[in-house]
């Protein structure tokens, strides 16, 4: 198993996406990049600890690669809004990607050039690319968040269409029946 530490706005988004995806073992909603040790949900989006919400995520290489991993990660959030995704506004919302190695950093700027080379996004990409130091899982009610939550609002609203904008283009990529689950 490889990890994949990720900062994509809301971490209740993206651990929905990767919970889906062929490959991943496991994914853990918390806290990275920042200076206090084991950072609270209140002390995160108060913007005083400069942890950003992350998901870190296991998985396994022969199925899916590093660069992959990323290829998701780029195509469900947007990496050139600075410190923010849509109305989530704040450092905590940063887009990340914290490298567990060198591989994972060469690979990571390589993503970040096919990307603009493609012409994806009409503005460059501010994703943060930093060498990986601590992982704070968040609090138990934040993890598996939109799969035990899919009528709170904010999840109906942002989350679900997000989870199903992906399943759509990644229908091929998607573990079987997560297609047919909310």
């Amino acid at each position: 198993m490889e990890t994949a530490t990720l900062g994509a706005g809301c971490f209740w988004c993206v651990e929905a996406v990767f919970d889906d995806l062929q490959g991943v073992e496991d994914v853990v909603s918390g806290y990275s990049g920042g200076d206090n040790d084991n950072p609270t949900y209140q002390e995160v989006c108060a913007g005083t600890t400069g942890h950003a919400e992350v998901i870190q995520i296991k998985f396994d290489p022969e199925a899916i690669s590093f660069a992959d991993i990323l290829r998701v990660f780029f195509a469900v959030h947007d990496p050139t809004q600075l410190n923010r995704q849509g109305n989530d506004i704040g450092t905590s919302y940063r887009s990340a990607i914290f490298y567990h190695d060198e591989g994972q950093k060469n690979t990571a700027n390589q993503v970040i050039e096919e990307i603009t080379d493609e012409g994806l996004y009409d503005k460059p990409i501010v994703t943060e690319v930093t060498a990986f130091d601590k992982f704070w899982p968040a609090e138990n009610y934040h993890q598996e968040y939109f799969a035990n939550n899919p009528n709170q609002p904010y999840c109906a609203a942002v989350v679900a269409p997000k989870v199903a904008k992906f399943r759509q283009k990644f229908v091929s990529r998607l573990k079987k029946g997560a297609a047919a689950s909310n």
